[in-house]
Formats: C-alpha cells, sequence, structure tokens
C-alpha cells in the first residue's frame, strides 16, 4: 500500500507564495504520475496539475498555467506544487494522488488515481 502525505498549507496573503510537498511511503513507489488537485468549498474537486514521475512531463489547468509549478524529488518520493502570485480563488484543501501505473491521456481526471492524501488548507486573504 501507498500513503500520501501532503504538507505546507497554510495562510497566505493574495499576492503571496506557497510550497506544498506530498511525501509518498509504502511499497517501492514508481508511479506512472502524480498530481495535485483541489476542492474549495461548496464546489467540486478540480485538477490543478500533474507530473509523469519518470520523464517529468507536467500539465497544469488553465486557472493556474503561469503561476505553480510541479516539481519532485524521486530519491525522497516526493512531489512539490510551487504557488506564486495567490489570489483568493486559490483558496481549497489542496490534495496530491498516485496514478500506480499505465498511460493515460485523461490524467485531469480524478478517477485516473489510486492513491490520495488527505489533503492539506490553503487559504488566501485578500
Amino acid at each position: 500500500q501507498v500513503q500520501l502525505v501532503e504538507s505546507g498549507g497554510g495562510l497566505v496573503q493574495a499576492g503571496g507564495s506557497l510550497r506544498l510537498s506530498c511525501a509518498a511511503s509504502g511499497r517501492t513507489f514508481s508511479p506512472y504520475a502524480m498530481g495535485w488537485f483541489r476542492q474549495a468549498p461548496g464546489k467540486e474537486r478540480e485538477f490543478v496539475g500533474r507530473i509523469t514521475w519518470s520523464v517529468g512531463n507536467t500539465d497544469y489547468a488553465d486557472s493556474v498555467k503561469g503561476r505553480f509549478t510541479i516539481s519532485k524529488d524521486n530519491a525522497k518520493n516526493t512531489m512539490y506544487l510551487q504557488m506564486n502570485s495567490l489570489n483568493a480563488e486559490d483558496t481549497a484543501v489542496y490534495t496530491c494522488a498516485a496514478r500506480a501505473s499505465g498511460f493515460s491521456s485523461r490524467l485531469r481526471s480524478d478517477s485516473r488515481y489510486d492513491y490520495w492524501g488527505q489533503g492539506t488548507q490553503v487559504t488566501v486573504s485578500s
């Protein structure tokens, strides 16, 4: 089994930055891809971005493109989400997810992921 644990959330002023981490533990960890999703109060969970684990290809939602960056450290089994120029609309619970194996062209869909973290709250004050 794989466990994912997020950290780094908190309260930040609009225009500020935060870096989230997602650390994986458990059996030998070599996923096909990992992703970040977020859910704001009263809204559905939405895709933020993802990275393929071996090659490092990234994809981002239009709402965060140019402001957020996903990176990884394979040796530490950790994925990061660097968030810059934060605004109130970025307030949400951010959750990381991992797709165990197998190519998928639909990595923006949460149904493509096998493991999920518990989430970390990000609050942006305006």
